[in-house]
């Protein structure tokens, strides 16, 4: 069962819970948002979204999709990754966040099963709490680092969007064996002149999931924060009922 560290916050009619995840010895780095009028044990579908390299549970990039999904009627949920939010030894700006988190994944590849793990038990706790949710994961960049490697141990979760990540990063080349044991639906979304990752390296982890239903959508302009077409895609694809 989840474990609430504080009150419910609501704001602009989005209710906000922070959670501990079990066995993190109270570390509040877990967040649900869900409307406000929602009851809190009815099952909605359930966004996983795993937040960039510059923010955390409670950044730009997943307030964005907490806006989107609640007033669809879903829960997101979000989870501090390795060096943010409240896993941060010191707060720091989010460029130099982000350069932390890289420098992590290039130098340590023992930290990824970690994290990979604390998902694994957070998405046990959400299926003991709404057993009967659909569950989704909205991850691209660093969110498809972790991603893939959780998605690659059989969840139940049925779609998940990717992408904004490549093979060739360092590191990256065991995502390829993660991507193939992938069974759930995929959108894969790639930026053509990403200043990251190369188109290359992401078209590698795209033919490399073992999927037989994935599709690749490619959008201009760099790394950058999603918006426009590349969000309202995700979310078309994100809502469809779980079995079609």
């Amino acid at each position: 069962m989840l474990h609430w560290t504080q009150d419910p916050h609501t704001q602009d009619g989005i209710r906000r819970r922070i959670f501990s995840p079990q066995h993190e010895g109270g570390l509040p780095s877990g967040i649900v948002y869900e409307p406000e009028g929602l009851a809190l044990d009815e099952a909605v579908p359930v966004v996983c979204m795993q937040h960039g390299g510059s923010s955390a549970k409670d950044g730009p990039d997943v307030l964005d999709a907490a806006t989107a999904f609640t007033r669809l009627g879903c829960r997101v949920l979000a989870l501090d990754g390795p060096v943010h939010g409240a896993r941060a030894a010191t707060p720091m700006e989010p460029a130099a966040t982000r350069d932390r988190f890289l420098a992590l994944w290039r130098e340590d590849a023992t930290h990824v099963a970690q994290h990979v793990d604390r998902w694994q038990a957070v998405l046990q706790e959400v299926q003991a709490v709404w057993p009967t949710a659909a569950l989704r994961w909205l991850g691209v960049s660093m969110g498809t680092a972790y991603g893939l490697p959780l998605l690659a141990r059989g969840t139940a979760i049925d779609r998940a969007v990717l992408g904004m990540w490549g093979a060739c990063y360092p590191n990256s080349e065991r995502l390829l064996a993660d991507a193939a044991a992938l069974r759930c639906a995929v959108l894969f979304q790639q930026k053509w002149d990403d200043e990251l990752f190369s188109r290359q390296g992401q078209l590698a982890l795209f033919d490399a999931l073992g999927t037989p239903d994935k599709r690749l959508h490619v959008y201009p302009g760099g790394h950058v924060r999603i918006a426009g077409e590349q969000w309202d895609d995700l979310q078309r694809f994100l809502l469809v009922p779980a079995g079609d």
